[in-house]
């Protein structure tokens, strides 16, 4: 028989539609001959559902409708079940839809992106591509990976961080520690969002304040970063485990404005989105060599400090007058699974959905010479226990 993957995507995020992008052209590219594929929709509303009608994109134009054609199924949080199940199952019917040999995760953002669909994962115990609970968390929030790096000697733009309660709680203070350790102008963003959603430049007081309050919309976590000017934006793909790994040609992105948006990133100036491949991009980008080299490298430092798994993006900056270089951010799921660069390094689509399926089952094989709990029972001993009552 052949191994079923099942590909979640959707999911409860500002980034639903991306994933439902992202998710279609994966699904596309796997080798049928070798593989089977359950699709998982996870709603806005967060219901799953998997049928035939989810691998086409035109079909989410009318989501009732897509669902209506569709089982509501559900995964029990016992480790070692990898069955998906009907939530409405008939009269005397089986209610198990299929079962799930690997999972590739194709969810951006909150909801998916940040560990919390990870740990249920772990818990079932099932193989999956892609970082792990802690890696996911580290990743996603703009905070602490920026604390890990600067631990481990990745170079990062001045920032200040805080919580929406303190912003209102030392408004006058935080602006001040802005103000002296960074100075205008700044970018303000959420600190566990991406696709640029909330994202805003402050060259003054009061768009500071305006944009902090436009961000904290979207996140409880806030950071202020310092804003390079004439800065060039470049992307590094990065593939494998964190103890082996390896990167993609670099991309630069083509922005409308100083911030590279969400338009930019998956509208591409055509008529509906297709994805990251869609935006306009120079592959390879046209860097020196001594530059290109750098890059990938602090990329492959991203995701070996921060312990990922699967394929990630990362993103720098280049200051265009120092030639200073910044890690700026890391996508452990990016958008469109970073398959247009990994393309131009000379892997198909298809094949890098192959390599996914064999981390997931690597990281399994592996996880299971650990040992996770002990035979002796303490409660079998005898007499009492400390903390607890004696009898």
């Amino acid at each position: 028989m052949k191994t079923n993957i099942g590909v979640f995507f959707g999911g409860r995020s500002t980034e639903h539609e991306i994933s439902v992008i992202s998710a279609s052209q994966a699904m596309h590219a796997i080798d049928r001959d070798k593989y089977d594929v359950t699709p998982i929709y996870i709603t806005k509303d967060g219901k799953w559902y998997t049928g035939e009608a989810l691998f086409e994109v035109k079909n989410y134009r009318h989501i009732p409708e897509l669902v209506a054609q569709c089982e509501e199924v559900y995964m029990r949080p016992i480790y070692g079940d990898y069955n998906l199940y009907k939530v409405k199952k008939g009269f005397l019917g089986k209610d198990v839809m299929t079962k799930i040999d690997v999972v590739i995760p194709v969810l951006h953002g909150s909801n998916g992106e940040d560990g919390i669909f990870e740990g249920v994962l772990e818990t079932i115990g099932i193989p999956y591509a892609g970082c792990n609970t802690v890696s996911s968390a580290n990743g996603m929030d703009k905070i602490t990976m920026k604390m890990i790096l600067q631990a481990n000697d990745v170079p990062v733009v001045d920032y200040v961080w805080f919580t929406d309660k303190q912003w209102y709680a030392k408004k006058e203070e935080l602006i001040a520690k802005i103000e002296g350790k960074i100075g205008y102008p700044v970018i303000v963003k959420p600190a566990n969002l991406g696709s640029s959603v909330g994202i805003g430049r402050a060259d003054d007081r009061e768009e500071l304040i305006a944009k902090v309050e436009e961000a904290e919309k979207y996140s409880t976590r806030l950071i202020v970063e310092d804003l390079v000017e004439n800065l060039q934006e470049i992307n590094c793909s990065v593939l494998g485990d964190c103890d082996e790994y390896q990167m993609s040609v670099l991309e630069e992105p083509i922005k409308s404005g100083e911030i590279l948006s969400y338009q930019d990133k998956y509208m591409g100036g055509t008529k509906g989105a297709k994805g990251m491949q869609a935006s306009q991009k120079r592959i390879p980008a046209e860097l020196p060599e001594e530059e290109t080299k750098r890059i990938q490298y602090l990329a492959g430092e991203t995701f070996r400090v921060l312990s990922c798994h699967g394929v990630s993006r990362v993103d720098v900056i280049v200051d265009a007058k120092t030639r200073a270089i910044y890690v700026n951010e890391i996508n452990t799921i990016p958008g469109s699974l970073s398959f247009y660069l990994w393309e131009a390094t000379g892997v198909s689509f298809k094949e890098l959905m192959d390599r996914l399926v064999k981390l997931a089952t690597k990281r399994k094989r592996e996880q299971a010479m650990k040992t996770v709990s002990y035979d002796q029972n303490i409660f079998s001993l005898g007499g009492g226990v400390k903390g607890g009552i004696k009898k």
